[in-house]
């Protein structure tokens, strides 16, 4: 695909569906054919907790309008890496985990460059255009909740009011925005042993 521009893919999916673990598996292979990767996700440009819960800390849709600052994300990532950019990009704005804001160096990017970003909501129509491809893992929350679970310590129980923010945030996303529709490559991961390429 060639591209006036650096190449900028996104990869989407519900929570746990396996996004940064693929987006990880896809950099060395492509800094092997001698391409340089800038790697960032959609965890680095999370609001303060104050706009997150705002609607409630079990908000499906304050999950999906409130937990990310879109506007940071395309200011200081997107617009930069597209057409007629500076090349001059910022790969984290605010850090989640301790609630404040990160003074991330700017960076330049190599023209060759790709971006891999991982993340939930790329498909929304806001971000869209950002994109040169995408793709979206297809996994169902009996699957995913688990490794959700598993990996930060929450309920493994899909209907478990802790888990309700999300599910339902993600099923108000899938019915909004259609990403599936959207992307340019579905992958069944389900069994993420072994992936299928959906048609699309």
């Amino acid at each position: 695909m060639e591209k006036p521009h650096l190449l900028r893919v996104a990869i989407d999916g519900v929570d746990g569906a396996g996004k940064t673990s693929l987006a990880n598996e896809l950099e060395g292979p492509i800094r092997r054919r001698n391409r340089p990767v800038i790697r960032a996700s959609i965890d680095s440009f999370h609001n303060p907790m104050i706009v997150r819960y705002r609607r409630g800390r079990h908000s499906p849709v304050g999950y999906f309008l409130d937990s990310f600052n879109h506007d940071a994300l395309i200011e200081s990532l997107r617009l930069p890496l597209g057409p007629n950019g500076s090349r001059r990009f910022c790969r984290a704005v605010f850090d989640y985990l301790t609630d404040t804001e990160v003074d991330a160096p700017l960076e330049t990017a190599d023209q060759d460059a790709i971006l891999l970003f991982d993340g939930v909501f790329v498909h929304r129509p806001e971000l869209l255009p950002y994109w040169d491809l995408t793709i979206f893992l297809d996994a169902r929350f009996d699957v995913t909740i688990p490794l959700t679970a598993h990996r930060s310590g929450g309920s493994f129980d899909i209907e478990a009011e802790e888990n309700r923010r999300y599910v339902q945030g993600q099923q108000f996303y899938l019915s909004e925005c259609d990403p599936m529709s959207l992307a340019t490559f579905v992958i069944d991961h389900n069994d993420i042993e072994n992936p299928l390429l959906k048609g699309n």
